[in-house]
């Protein structure tokens, strides 16, 4: 079986169109071009190329026509698809070549285009919450007087409002926007390291190459983090935050579901293909599974904080695995519980 965000049928359940054109190859490969193209006019800007040399580079690797085939020979090769990139590239600049990816890395690439991909996630990921905050408040002004039992330990104790039970499902994710945003900085920054992470070999002039890049490529110039990877482990924590915030609401309603009593009605519930009379509340479980899933990949973002000396292969590829899944679920989950608000249509007992 092919992985579920992607899958034919299967993706119809957890797949987001958004997400997935974030974290698929095509944008990747746009990043990567991109901070290869931003690259070549730094060395220019810098005086470590002559500027027409470093615009023509430039200007070719925008322009070149990369084939993925190559991309999947050379990573099978080298661990890695920068190399054969590269190679492309030099071949499309032609007598420009000279000023493509001289005295970068793999992992300056690789890493700056994350970061790029980051962004575009949290901008997702940032929207949603704000609309699902607006989703759950609309709830509130047409069922909140409504009553609800409250339950402890799921047994009957005092009766509540629903506008009690909304306010706790919607009181962590104005805390998740200011977290995302608060979080942008030790994301979304370049990676330009070098080598061996000093930024040596530009003449003296590394940090204006890395400022040159930083602008053009709109991401904060920090020190390099190519083996200080507690920020990607941070943001991995917060998609579980989220994820788990999102999986309480549905675990609530899958509750409020069952036929006795039935405090939820949701529209066009999930039927059964042995049992008619079912309602299935298909999205409140996958907010449920989605949690469940983000929970159980953290454990790995942890383990890839683990980079050996100046450079890591295993832990660095790990998080390849890791991340992209983690914030295609983060961001199904937030899409399904903006559509779980728009699909309920009563909440509580009716006064």
């Amino acid at each position: 079986m092919s992985g579920v965000f992607d899958h034919p049928w299967l993706s119809g359940l957890f797949g987001d169109p958004q997400a997935a054109r974030i974290w698929s190859a095509e944008a990747d490969l746009a990043r990567m071009i991109a901070f290869e193209a931003a690259y070549s006019r730094a060395l220019g800007a810098a005086g470590l190329v002559a500027r027409d040399i470093a615009e023509a580079a430039a200007a070719a690797i925008e322009a070149a026509d990369i084939d993925p085939a190559a991309l999947a020979e050379g990573t099978a090769r080298d661990g890695l698809p920068v190399p054969a990139l590269v190679a492309q590239l030099e071949i499309a600049a032609g007598p420009a070549a000279e000023a493509v990816h001289r005295g970068t890395t793999s992992q300056d690439v690789i890493d700056s285009a994350l970061a790029l991909a980051l962004r575009e996630t949290s901008g997702l990921l940032s929207a949603r919450l704000a609309e699902l905050e607006q989703g759950l408040a609309g709830l509130e002004r047409r069922f909140g007087a409504r009553a609800l039992m409250g339950r402890t330990r799921m047994q009957a104790a005092l009766p509540i409002t629903v506008a009690d039970r909304i306010g706790a499902w919607a009181a962590p994710l104005a805390d998740h926007r200011a977290r995302l945003a608060a979080l942008a900085p030790r994301v979304e920054r370049l990676q330009f390291g070098g080598p061996v992470g000093l930024r040596d070999g530009f003449d003296g002039r590394g940090v204006a190459v890395a400022d040159h890049l930083g602008r053009a490529l709109g991401l904060a110039v920090a020190p390099q983090w190519q083996t200080r990877r507690d920020g990607l482990a941070e943001y991995a924590g917060l998609m579980s935050l989220i994820t788990g915030s999102l999986g309480k609401i549905g675990q609530d309603v899958a509750l409020m579901a069952q036929q006795a009593p039935r405090e939820v009605s949701i529209a066009g519930a999930g039927g059964s293909s042995a049992m008619a009379h079912k309602q299935n509340p298909v999205l409140a479980e996958l907010l449920v599974t989605l949690a469940r899933f983000n929970a159980t990949q953290l454990a790995g973002m942890h383990q890839a904080l683990v980079h050996e000396q100046e450079r890591s292969g295993a832990a660095w590829s790990l998080e390849w695995m890791i991340l992209p899944p983690m914030a295609r679920a983060t961001a199904r989950a937030l899409g399904a519980g903006c559509d779980l608000c728009a699909a309920v249509t009563s909440l509580g007992a009716e006064g």
